[in-house]
């Protein structure tokens, strides 16, 4: 972790030295001493952050070097500031200047005494650093942090010991898995078991490897635990004892004398003609399988691999490699959580009552993961059973205990160990997660403008910031940090969520790190020295005493006061670089904000905000500027001096009632918006007035990827045209006419982005645009108030990647054809408000893919669509306020069965609204069960069964 802050600090060196007026004499020597021996200490700190947590001597070092690079930051920023300061104009201002200039000097010397002290502090610890690399018999340069040891004892291997008695929820999974490894193909495969730490990849493997049918297939076998730190000589050795023991000859003597090509050699002989079982557990890096799987021949005798991984990129890869599966284990779910928790605590007995809800509490924070519910078990095992007091103490102090109790150690090492084995640039990545409430879903877009506020994505040639972001976060999904708690029709994982217990390690660490303070509870104590403050609930956490000089970001989460920072900061907060006061009852602009020159992110989402003041144009380091759901409709000129301003978001959504669709409102766009040249996401403008020339502005945006147009007007298309086609790297637009009859004119767009994504036109369409059939990387279109008279799906079925589509008032002809082979990946479709509609037509081929199919408010419609029994793949079908003639349709009148051609369909909603109210129509002769004012009245189907 104090390699990310000392790379973060080393950074800002440079825009110092290219001034060097700015520097005075003695200043300069000490920011280059202080830089040189920094960068000396750089790479022997990655190995460090492995170590610490088993060395005492380590961890204080570590700590101060940490502080040393903190106070150093806040030094070298303090100087920016005051050669960045203002001084104004005129004979005033030339006073004023020469009051400054004074005045900085005196700062100047200041800067350049606190210099020297923290050199002459990092001096003391440069001898400590060069007996720790001694210590740890490094070379300074040090080594990879990949294949670093871990000095805390391991117990993983623990697993390999659970009985069959003491496993619950896995019985399926090792049948299937047991098939595979028997029946597959006669090639060599990967068969890879991948989920996060505590998951039961071990177990389940193990319970795999010695079922008695699978020792019987596989008279060669051996398991081999791979670990972070493994070396390749070794572990070769060992699989060369296991091979020779399986057939009971004696290991050839010679072999400690070889190199590791000569050992995969002998091992790729010696299994070329026989079929074999080779299990890798725990493999961490790809470079783990690519090291080892060389050495296991390819043959044709049905030979197996099993890969364990908490990373499912590596189980991917390696099962792809060879045409094998991935096996990624899910959480337990409720009935077996609590079967295993009975089971270790209870020794198999039931629950006694008096300690239900607690136990349900318990297995709420576990969150179905086999490893904490039996660490927590043996904990409450040992309480007595009628203090229920000790009981509620262990359930609501999961934070305390993971960190104190003996019993909870291997819970704490087996999560800690993703922790640490994430490079350096994730840790302060993942760390961050932190500052979110428990249960908090986390929407990807903020994460990744945060993270980019607070410096921690690095550059990358040929990638945007924003790409490098969204890499990170695959990386902790692949790794199985983080959980994707929603994803879109076409893949994309909008918000997140972390487990509870990962989130009491990080807690942990944050604490320890002071790389963020959490304020939810009054009366605990705040560190001396807060970078980073989330408060949560109620302002009555923060105490106004406490210094806030360091601090860089402030957030607040469902806090109901009015936040006042001059009142809860007196001091000030010059060096914030992120201020989050989304959702706060906050009704102006916070004076306060003029003077924080360095803030990059302002977030005043769904707030009571209406204006916004002219000083914004002050803060030049902006880059997120988030009003969404503010009551902001008009922004100052001054916007336009904010030339790092990446995202522009004003815009508010006002959902209809019983329509299923909401309203935009955007922002009077300002005259030369062109002058943003770093914008990425501009939403919403509003173009109704001197639209033509507010659309040619636009065009300038080149670096935009997200663009949002409300109120346009047909005779501005031609404009629009021109400007899109000069938006290269467009991925996601958004065009709403300025009247539901209003056309959308495109047709003179002739070259569109290609790497359009996301399409969404709300407008009248004379004929479909000519260009969308072109849009190869489009995985989403939404068409509202189109009426075209010619059918859409002809031109729209080939989409190559298209896999969410929606049509709401699109169409007024009677029929509608999807024809064979069409819309391939087409994964989730919904047509709505189609008056004149009477026939859909599928044909054989059609919609492979398809998983959800929602068909509404589409009055002439009478019949089931024809051809829908091929949808093979249907999951959820859904008929919203249709005919009463459909819905007779869907049921047998014998005995109220669903009609055979949705017989296959695991889910059925059927909704019917007349004049009365919402009508449910029950099973025996179709007769009205009930009548409701709320459209939550629902029929659904299990199968062919009807609830």
């Amino acid at each position: 972790m104090a390699e990310s802050a000392v790379r973060f600090l080393l950074d800002k060196f440079a825009p110092l030295f290219d001034n060097e007026l700015q520097l005075l004499r003695g200043v300069r020597e000490e920011m280059l001493y202080l830089r040189g021996e920094l960068e000396r200490m750089t790479a022997f700190l990655r190995v460090a952050d492995a170590y610490e947590e088993s060395d005492e001597e380590l961890k204080v070092w570590v700590k101060q070097l940490r502080d040393i690079a903190h106070e150093s930051e806040d030094v070298l920023d303090e100087f920016t500031l005051r050669q960045t300061h203002d001084h104004g104009e005129g004979l005033y201002g030339s006073i004023h200047r020469l009051s400054c200039c004074i005045k900085n000097s005196k700062a100047r010397y200041r800067i350049a005494s606190e210099l020297r002290a923290i050199n002459s502090r990092i001096r003391k610890i440069s001898e400590v650093h060069k007996r720790l690399c001694h210590k740890f018999n490094m070379a300074e340069q040090g080594s990879s942090s990949k294949t670093a040891g871990y000095l805390s004892e391991d117990h993983r291997g623990d697993a390999l010991l659970v009985e069959k008695t003491d496993i619950v929820g896995i019985d399926e999974p090792i049948k299937q898995m047991v098939g595979r490894l028997v029946n597959g193909g006669s090639g060599r495969e990967v068969v890879s078991v991948t989920g996060m730490g505590g998951m039961g990849k071990t177990t389940m493997a193990k319970q795999v490897y010695d079922v008695a049918e699978v020792k019987k297939h596989f008279k060669i076998r051996a398991w081999i635990t791979v670990t972070q730190s493994f070396k390749l000589g070794e572990l070769l050795k060992d699989i060369i004892q296991q091979l020779h023991q399986a057939i009971r000859s004696p290991v050839p003597q010679e072999i400690n004398n070889m190199s590791t090509n000569q050992l995969k050699i002998v091992i790729k002989d010696f299994l070329q003609k026989r079929r074999y079982l080779i299990v890798l557990d725990d493999v961490w890096h790809l470079y783990g399988w690519d090291a080892v799987k060389y050495a296991l021949p390819n043959n044709i005798y049905g030979s197996r691999v099993i890969l364990t991984t908490r990373n499912a990129d590596i189980a991917s890869t390696a099962s792809m490699e060879s045409g094998g599966e991935v096996h990624t284990l899910e959480p337990l779910p409720p009935l077996e959580s609590w079967e295993l928790l009975c089971k270790k605590t209870f020794q198999g007995n039931s629950c006694p009552p008096h300690l239900e809800e607690i136990c349900n509490y318990v297995l709420k924070r576990c969150e179905g993961l086999p490893l904490a519910i039996v660490a927590i078990s043996g904990v409450l095992a040992t309480k007595d059973k009628r203090r229920i007091d000790e009981w509620n103490m262990v359930a609501h102090s999961l934070g305390a205990e993971i960190q104190g109790n003996d019993k909870l150690q291997d819970l704490k090492k087996v999560l800690s160990l993703s922790f640490n084995d994430l490079p350096y640039y994730l840790k302060s990545c993942f760390l961050y997660l932190s500052i979110f409430p428990e249960d908090h879903l986390i929407k990807h877009m903020i994460l990744v403008r945060l993270w980019m506020a607070e410096g921690f994505i690095e550059e990358k040639e040929g990638k945007t910031l924003e790409d490098v972001a969204k890499d990170y976060l695959n990386e902790l999904l692949n790794r199985s940090m983080i959980q994707a708690a929603e994803t879109t029709a076409d893949g994309r994982v909008t918000k997140f969520r972390i487990h509870d217990l990962f989130r009491e390690i990080i807690t942990s660490k944050t604490r320890d790190q002071n790389f963020a303070t959490i304020a939810k509870e009054q009366n605990v104590p705040l560190p001396e020295k807060v970078r980073r403050l989330s408060i949560h609930n109620t302002l009555q956490h923060v105490h106004q005493n406490r210094c806030t000089s360091q601090l860089r970001s402030l957030f607040m989460f469902t806090v109901a006061e009015k936040p006042s920072l001059q009142r809860l900061f007196p001091a000030g907060l010059a060096l914030l670089n992120v201020l989050d006061l989304q959702s706060t009852p906050l009704n102006v602009f916070p004076v306060e904000v003029v003077n924080l020159y360095f803030l990059k992110y302002l977030s005043l989402r769904d707030t009571r905000v209406k204006t916004i003041p002219r000083f914004i144009g002050k803060l030049q380091n902006l880059e997120t500027l988030d009003l969404k759901h503010s009551r902001v409709t008009e922004l100052p000129v001054e916007i336009l001096k904010l030339q790092h301003l990446r995202y522009l978001l004003v815009y508010r959504y006002e959902f209809v009632p019983y329509e299923d669709f909401h309203s935009t409102y955007g922002f009077k766009v300002l005259a030369k918006i062109g002058a943003l040249k770093s914008l990425q996401k501009l939403c919403f403008i509003e173009v109704n007035q001197g639209g033509r020339a507010l659309l040619r502005e636009v065009g300038k945006l080149v670096q935009l990827r997200r663009l949002g147009i409300v109120k346009l007007r047909e005779n501005d298309g031609k404009t629009l045209s021109s400007s899109i086609e000069k938006l290269t790297k467009l991925c996601a637009l958004t065009i709403t006419s300025v009247e539901e009859d209003e056309i959308i004119d495109l047709q003179h767009l002739s070259s569109p982005p290609q790497l359009l994504q996301r399409l969404y036109l709300r407008g009248r369409l004379v004929t479909l645009p000519h260009w969308i059939p072109s849009l190869h990387s489009l995985v989403k279109l939404y068409l509202k108030w189109s009426r075209l008279r010619d059918d859409p799906l002809v031109f729209l079925q080939h989409l190559p990647n298209l896999v969410h589509l929606e049509l709401c008032q699109f169409f007024e002809g009677d029929t509608l054809c999807f024809g064979a082979g069409g819309f391939k990946k087409l994964k989730h479709l919904r047509l709505d408000k189609s008056d004149e509609l009477q026939c859909i037509k599928l044909e054989v081929g059609t919609m492979p893919c398809i998983e959800h199919l929602s068909i509404r408010r589409c009055k002439s419609l009478e019949k089931v669509p024809l051809g829908i029994e091929h949808l093979i793949k249907l999951k959820v079908l859904q008929f919203f306020d249709m005919p009463e003639k459909l819905i007779k349709s869907l049921l047998r009148h014998k005995h109220g069965n669903v009609h055979w051609k949705i017989a296959h369909v695991p889910e059925v909603y059927v909704t019917y609204l007349r004049e009365c109210g919402w009508v449910v129509f029950s099973l025996e002769g179709l007769s009205e069960a009930q009548n409701s004012s709320q459209p939550s009245s629902v029929m659904k189907s299990q199968g062919t069964h009807w609830k």
